[in-house]
């Protein structure tokens, strides 16, 4: 009999992330086995608000290093970053930082909604997870990976669970054995037995596909 998973908080933390580890676990033997491999994946929280969200738009479609390289320089021209830093910066020194000219129009999409009140990143800190969804996703440049992202690791909500996301699909094959990487589809389906703690076995699987290394 599998056992009743105990609820969640709208927002984790470290305690009741080990908490939805410890069910996970018990749940799954393959999460198991990569709880006792590598330990317990860390809480990787960002801040919410506007830094996080051009963070989140350089990691589309690159690989991880390459966004925080690009990130950093941002951060080493702008400090603190703000949107109206952000539409400070001309082409030329966006593409020195990294920006692509549809990542440089997308961060400026975002900096001007914010700044006209069309999107409000304080409210979004209590409102459900299907909101958040909305409110991010009818903006230019901010599709469900990237609302979703936001959602798991800003927000902190515990029952997310990305499945457009190549890595944690990568990751699922070889844990589960699986004969092809699955589609997002597919991903959603077997991320099913994972609810309400999906942000959680979403950190584990990433665990595994990093080998352990924060």
């Amino acid at each position: 009999m599998v056992p009743a998973a105990p609820q969640p908080p709208q927002r984790l933390d470290d305690a009741s992330l080990a908490a939805g580890y410890a069910w996970l676990a018990r749940v799954d033997p393959d999460l198991a086995a990569i709880l006792e491999r590598f330990g317990p994946p860390p809480l990787w929280a960002r801040p919410p608000g506007f830094p996080t969200l051009i963070h989140i738009i350089l990691e589309q479609q690159v690989s991880l290093a390459s966004a925080l390289a690009a990130y950093k320089r941002l951060r080493e021209k702008v400090d603190p970053l703000s949107p109206q830093g952000f539409l400070a910066l001309d082409d030329p020194i966006l593409k020195a930082i990294g920006f692509s000219r549809q990542k440089t129009a997308y961060s400026r999409y975002l900096a001007q909604a914010i700044l006209a009140g069309e999107l409000d990143l304080a409210a979004l800190e209590t409102a459900d997870d299907e909101t958040v969804r909305r409110e991010l996703t009818r903006l230019k440049g901010i599709g469900a990976w990237s609302s979703e992202i936001y959602l798991l690791m800003a927000l902190l909500r515990p029952d997310v669970w990305p499945a457009g996301d190549l890595a944690l699909a990568a990751a699922v094959r070889r844990v589960k054995s699986l004969e092809k990487i699955p589609n997002p589809l597919e991903l959603e389906q077997l991320g099913q037995p994972f609810r309400p703690w999906r942000a959680a076995a979403a950190r584990l699987f990433w665990y595994y596909y990093l080998d352990g290394v924060e």
